[in-house]
């Protein structure tokens, strides 16, 4: 089974990078990039060269370095980073390297030993988290350099097989000294540890999962509910309940019932036959495993698991998990789950709780089943995915993250994105929450709305629950406004689809995670550093979540957002706001803080009601955001291709040009479609004041009619061969709208909830002939509450 433990893997670097290592010396060094260094002591001189589950590409590039060196020291200079060394064991004082362009104001300079003062990573699992857990480490610092050890980590043989480290006190870590290069660090880190695979196209949609014993029946009904009213999944996720657990067999043996590979004939008494049901719903489907018990004697395949293994079944012992024995491994892939994948299971979630010890010290399970279960997932040239937990540094190769059964309470949903943002400083990029929680917790609408639309800007997107009764979160069992929201925000997921596709290519080409810390664009503004939840979603998108309740007198929610230089427009409702400032921005519970620069190009499936399986829309609505050049390449694939090199994308590259007030959608490029049209409209938010518009298709002049709203313009140019050029202009140099706050406040306060004469005196100072910094001030004067005093400031303040 070569495909199972073939990998890519370079763990030799190239010997011109090397320093040390040789005739004797305990130390050796290897210059990987300008800013990677990896750094060995070996008291017995012998270094490792296997591939780590952290490093598995060491042959990079040789970058241009200095060495200095005399009988007592040692010296490495670089375009980053001067490091100097004793020549004696490790130690602060003996090894140190200086950081380039860091402007830390305390110390730009690194000892080996530091503590690692980062700006996190990530953590193994949320399990029972209510808010705040430890992130671990990640690999950027505001000092400009971070280290990761890597001298305990698991190894791999040249064969792609499990190997132990030497025996004995020994260093192996890696410096990264890029300063506040933040995306260059992970860049590198990639090249080390291998890069971001690409995630089908249906992954990107909204999964359906939930900790109950559904029947077939329950969930084909389920299915049908969803179809009906046309809210679009395009994965359905059976949790532990499709096998046996409640079963006299089970307590027989004297097992939990938590692992288990023969389905409940009770509850699906065709298993194939409900499968291809949920496949002809345009549905993927997962089966969640425990494989910690192994296999016990009641087990459908458990003799034919035996015979794989030479195993005696005269005594019905069970079969006992052990996934460093490759037999063990090769019957758990080619019996008990090629078996369940001939019937039609696409996706396994891999749910390991069991601990990090194997029969092998130094094996970590939880490694061991992420690697072979994301490389068998490729078999017969499929595209690999796995759905699993996080194993540490380098389980990015392995998508997609299942972070655990979390509370539901406001704590917990405060904390999930600044958890998945610092995940982007350890390269993890696709985090998947149980979106609305998981346990415990009270029921509240409000929660799960706003749980809701973060889950729609995060990087999966998977409403799971408990099997508590009345912990169900299916949109209709709200009332009339609460489902219209939730609905509205399920069907934008699949809209965003083709924009998040394209950023799926991204990160796997070009190694720039989904997911971006706002410190990430904006390293030396300090303001960017104070809003921890705020990310960059993609090239094009900012996201500041509310994570807090809405006030009751004011009706909002709110968040501080920090606008970096630019002007940024809602993409709901048009509203501009200059950039390089702090400022709370409030919104009622159906709108959401998400916003884009000028000359950003969103595209999203112009369906309003997209279907299930996030095909490749018949339309494209292109959300355009004037005031700048811009320029987005729009990238689909037919879904063939497990890996880059075999995947043909088609491309179509779409231009704005600012002075000329000028839209280009280009010819469609690469790779051929059954699609021959599409269907194009482009939506400006915040602009409305069109010079003139003229629309031609291959330079022929064609007849469009722009529509108007209180967000923006719009323009529909009906469907075109993908063969064809589409220009659009609306006139020279065009502009956001900047205009008055005071009807928004006057909306604002005629719905607070509030003293009519305290409104007298708010409206009184708005609605004064005085310039916005004036009127802020009398109104501070006022001694508001800031949740009723934010929303009128963000109006007043929002352009200056």
């Amino acid at each position: 089974m070569a495909h199972r433990y073939t990998f890519a893997q370079t763990p030799l670097a190239h010997p011109e990078a090397i320093v040390g290592g040789t005739d004797g010396l305990n130390f050796r060094f290897t210059v990987l990039a300008d800013g990677l260094l990896r750094y060995e002591y070996a008291f017995d001189g012998q270094f490792e060269d296997h591939a780590s589950v952290l490093a598995v590409n060491r042959r990079l590039p040789v970058p241009e370095f200095r060495v200095k060196e005399t009988a007592t020291s040692l010296e490495i200079i670089t375009r980053r980073f001067h490091l100097t060394y004793d020549r004696n064991a490790f130690s602060p004082s003996g090894l140190s390297a200086a950081v380039k362009g860091s402007y830390w104001e305390h110390s730009s300079v690194w000892h080996y030993g530091d503590e690692n003062g980062t700006l996190g990573g990530t953590a193994r699992t949320l399990d029972e988290a209510d808010g705040r857990v430890d992130m671990g480490h990640g690999i950027v610092s505001r000092k400009g350099y971070a280290s990761i050890d890597d001298s305990r980590s698991m190894l791999f043989d040249k064969n792609g097989w499990l190997a132990t480290r030497r025996d004995g006190d020994r260093v192996d870590g890696y410096l990264f000294a890029y300063g506040h290069d933040y995306r260059a660090a992970v860049k590198a880190f990639y090249a080390l540890s291998g890069p971001q695979p690409l995630l089908p196209r249906w992954a990107l949609g909204n999964w359906w999962s939930r900790y109950h014993a559904y029947d077939e029946a329950e969930f084909l009904e389920l299915m049908e509910n969803f179809k009906s009213r046309r809210i679009p999944l395009s994965v359905a996720v059976l949790d532990m309940d499709w096998h046996i657990v409640k079963d006299p067999r089970v307590a027989e043996a004297g097992v939990t019932g938590w692992t288990g590979y023969s389905w409940n004939h009770q509850l699906f008494p065709d298993p194939e036959a409900f499968l291809k049901k949920l496949h002809d719903y345009d549905l993927k489907t997962s089966l969640n495993v425990h494989p910690a018990d192994g296999v016990q004697s009641y087990e459908d395949l458990y003799k034919e698991v035996a015979n794989a293994l030479g195993h005696d079944t005269s005594f019905n012992d069970p079969i006992q998990f052990d996934i460093t024995n490759q037999a063990f491994l090769d019957a758990y892939f080619d019996v008990l789950h090629r078996r369940l994948e001939s019937q039609g299971v696409d996706l396994w979630w891999v749910d390991w709780q069991q601990g990090q010890h194997s029969r092998i010290p130094g094996i970590d399970p939880l490694w061991v089943l992420n690697h072979f279960h994301f490389l068998d997932s490729g078999y017969d040239g499929k595209r690999p995915l796995t759905f699993s937990r996080y194993g540490g540094p380098g389980s990015h190769r392995y998508p997609i993250g299942f972070s655990g059964d979390t509370h539901i309470t406001w704590e917990s949903l405060a904390f999930q994105p600044e958890f998945t943002n610092t995940a982007s400083n350890i390269g993890y990029g696709w985090w998947s929450h149980d979106i609305g929680g998981h346990m415990h917790g009270a029921k509240d609408n409000e929660l799960l709305i706003r749980w809701v639309q973060y889950g729609v800007f995060s990087p999966m997107f998977r409403l799971h629950s408990s099997d508590n009764p009345w912990n169900a979160k299916e949109p209709w069992n709200l009332s009339g406004d609460e489902e219209r929201i939730l609905t509205r925000f399920l069907r934008l997921r699949h809209r965003l689809v083709p924009y998040l596709y394209t950023m799926n290519a991204r990160a796997a080409r070009d190694d720039l995670p989904l997911i971006q810390p706002i410190y990430w664009g904006y390293p030396e503004h300090d303001e960017a550093y104070q809003v921890p939840n705020q990310y960059l979603y993609g090239s094009e998108l900012m996201v500041a979540p509310i994570t807090a309740p809405r006030d009751k007198e004011s009706g909002l929610g709110q968040v501080l957002v920090w606008f970096p230089p630019a002007r940024h427009v809602d993409i709901f409702s048009g509203v501009v706001y200059d950039g390089n400032r702090l400022l709370w921005v409030a919104r009622p519970l159906d709108a959401y803080p998400v916003f884009a620069r000028e000359g950003s190009i969103i595209p999203l499936d112009a369906e309003a009601e997209p279907e299930n399986g996030c095909k490749e829309p018949d339309g494209i609505e292109l959300v355009v955001v004037v005031g700048a050049d811009g320029s987005f390449e729009l990238l689909e694939d037919e879904g063939t291709g497990a890996t880059l090199d075999e995947i043909e994308f088609s491309s179509t590259l779409i231009t704005f040009s600012q002075s000329a007030g000028r839209l280009t959608i280009n010819p469609r490029k690469g790779a051929s479609s059954p699609r021959t049209h599409r269907t194009w409209s482009i939506r400006f938010p915040g602009f409305s004041s069109a010079k003139e518009i003229h629309f031609h298709v291959n330079s022929t002049a064609q007849g469009v009619h722009p529509e108007g709203s209180t967000t923006g313009l719009t323009v529909r140019l009906g469907s075109h061969s993908v063969d064809d050029e589409l220009v659009l202009s609306i006139g020279e140099n065009p502009q956001l709208d900047v205009v008055s706050p005071n009807p928004r406040i006057m909306t604002f306060l005629q719905q607070a909830q509030m003293s009519l004469g305290l409104k007298d005196r708010m409206w009184k100072v708005v609605s004064k002939e005085a310039p916005a910094a004036v009127r802020a001030g009398e109104l501070v004067a006022l001694g508001l509450r800031d949740e009723i005093l934010h929303p009128i400031l963000e109006g007043l303040l929002a352009v200056a």
